[in-house]
């Protein structure tokens, strides 16, 4: 996790992702493989984890019934590469939304000159910028947040689960702390930690109620009474 910025962490923790199934030797095989994938985690969006069963995903991605069983021999080694799928495409999405990012906060720091004004307006756009990624993860990534909550419940009974939603995490705890170093945070880990806490509540609360325009000004309120405390000068 060394490298530089918030998009060389998740670029990292995409590239430390493990599956657990059996490999595939051969172009379409792999597309059979990705194909069961594909399907488990439609299944897991539609139905919840326990609804992923050898012959509904072979039902559900077109394929023989031996196809998934020859990719993984049980349902424990299906659902962890279906998650680590899901983590490894979240990192590829989160680098480049974070290499982004840091480029406009950069430009918004440069404006800064530190005075407690030029600092709250910063602490605004941030809690604009933050408001907007939770806004796109409910609008436009909705199925990926019910299979994220899906596979945290699971990964209460599954050490090998719980080992990829903490790597999962890390993408944007980690990338969160970067860009709060960036903008000046005196307390970069541990402010990170409250504002994803405070970004996942949020995203929850979002699949669970659906009153967009109330949620985004109470989400923006929120956020820019936490990002003026980070930031604050003084």
């Amino acid at each position: 996790m060394a490298q530089q910025g918030a998009a060389g962490v998740a670029t990292a923790v995409a590239e430390s992702v493990q599956y657990q199934g059996r490999k595939a030797s051969r172009q379409g095989s792999e597309q059979r493989r990705q194909d069961i994938l594909d399907a488990a985690m439609r299944i897991i969006v539609r139905d919840g984890v326990r609804g992923v069963r050898h012959r509904a995903v072979a039902t559900e991605a077109g394929v023989p019934l031996s196809a998934t069983t020859y990719y993984f021999n049980d349902i424990q080694d299906l659902l962890s590469d279906t998650f680590a799928q899901y983590v490894e495409r979240s990192a590829d999405y989160m680098a480049r939304l974070w290499e982004n990012t840091e480029v406009i906060l950069r430009q918004l720091l440069a404006q800064d000159d530190g005075t407690p004004q030029s600092r709250a307006r910063l602490a605004d756009e941030v809690a604009k910028m933050a408001t907007d990624y939770v806004r796109h993860q409910l609008s436009s990534r909705r199925d990926s947040l019910m299979a994220e909550q899906a596979f945290r419940q699971e990964a209460l009974l599954c050490p090998r689960l719980a080992d990829l939603v903490r790597l999962h995490e890390q993408i944007l705890s980690r990338g969160t702390c970067q860009l709060l170093q960036v903008v000046g945070s005196r307390q970069p880990q541990q402010d990170a930690i409250v504002l994803t806490a405070i970004i996942e509540q949020m995203e929850y609360q979002g699949l669970l109620e659906r009153a967009p325009a109330q949620t985004d000004a109470q989400m923006l309120a929120i956020l820019t009474r936490y990002l003026h405390l980070v930031l604050a000068s003084d």
